[in-house]
């Protein structure tokens, strides 16, 4: 059994350690409000974006514009190559919100090799580049720069090469995993299709607009657009999901701080009320002892 010595340096260390975890607690839920009020603006942009698209392609340009082209199957001579962009923290302490993005990339690289396809891997994010380096894959794209602000340069930086790539035709498909923002308490991984660039299905009748310049002319610019704001809505919901999942993982660990510090302080007390007990006891009998 440890010493009321040992049991007193335990309490010590447990206690600066509820102090530390329920600071990060409090700043991760400051950062939070933030990183949530950026995913919110930035919806209503990319439903913009794409609403605008769909009013504008129709049939022939589709065909015209490498990004809304989809590529021919591997069985019939089309790209060999498909790229997946992994984004993820470059902390820890958030539970296993980077596991879950990894593990969700591990399962979209396995069904494009299985298909056949060599995958391109680009990386966002130090824990996701860590954990496929230490398997020996190489990467595509390192980016470990980017934290938990990500800009809309950000996302252009990141998906540049790729965009040249897939107007080349070097590449057959891009996906995107990334923490979808449900809430504050739900970040689930997510893979999403980024190009080539799927167009809504079911919409009603187009607007009659007078476009000047013509259609060409504007989907030439949105297009691009489109996929960079995808990527950039990818980073601004992972950065909120990561601030979520670690207030919540600093807050078990503060609650689990006081279970143990309510245990240790509970053990001490018995063990120094025992060890006072034993003293009176001594001290009794060695006056019974004297009187005798």
């Amino acid at each position: 059994m440890a010493t009321g010595r040992e049991l007193r340096g335990r309490i010590h260390s447990v206690q600066n350690i509820r102090k530390i975890t329920r600071t990060m607690e409090l700043v991760s839920t400051s950062k939070l409000k933030r990183a949530q009020d950026r995913v919110v603006a930035a919806r209503p942009y990319a439903e913009a974006i794409r609403e605008s698209i769909a009013d504008l392609v129709n049939p022939e340009l589709m065909s015209r514009f490498p990004l809304l082209r989809q590529p021919a199957p591997l069985s019939k001579g089309g790209p060999s190559r498909a790229a997946v962009i992994l984004v993820t923290s470059n902390r820890a302490l958030c539970g296993g919100f980077n596991g879950n993005l990894i593990k969700e990339a591990r399962r979209r690289i396995a069904e494009l090799e299985h298909a056949g396809y060599t995958v391109d891997l680009h990386s966002v994010g130090k824990k996701g580049a860590g954990y496929f380096k230490y398997l020996g894959r190489k990467l595509a794209a390192d980016r470990q720069d980017i934290g938990d602000k990500p800009t809309a340069d950000h996302a252009a930086s990141v998906v540049a090469q790729i965009l040249e790539d897939y107007e080349a035709g070097k590449l057959a498909s891009v996906d995107l995993v990334h923490g979808k923002f449900v809430s504050a308490l739900s970040t689930p991984p997510t893979t999403v299709r980024v190009l080539p660039v799927a167009t809504p299905s079911g919409r009603k009748a187009r607007p009659d607009y007078i476009l000047k310049p013509g259609a060409d002319a504007i989907l030439e610019v949105l297009l691009p657009l489109y996929v960079r704001n995808m990527v950039f809505r990818g980073l601004v919901e992972t950065a909120a999901g990561e601030h979520g999942a670690r207030r919540i993982a600093m807050k078990n660990a503060t609650d689990n701080a006081g279970e143990i510090l309510e245990y240790l302080n509970r053990t001490y007390n018995r063990q120094r009320q025992a060890q006072i007990t034993q003293e009176i006891a001594e001290i009794v009998g060695g006056a019974a002892a004297l009187q005798g």
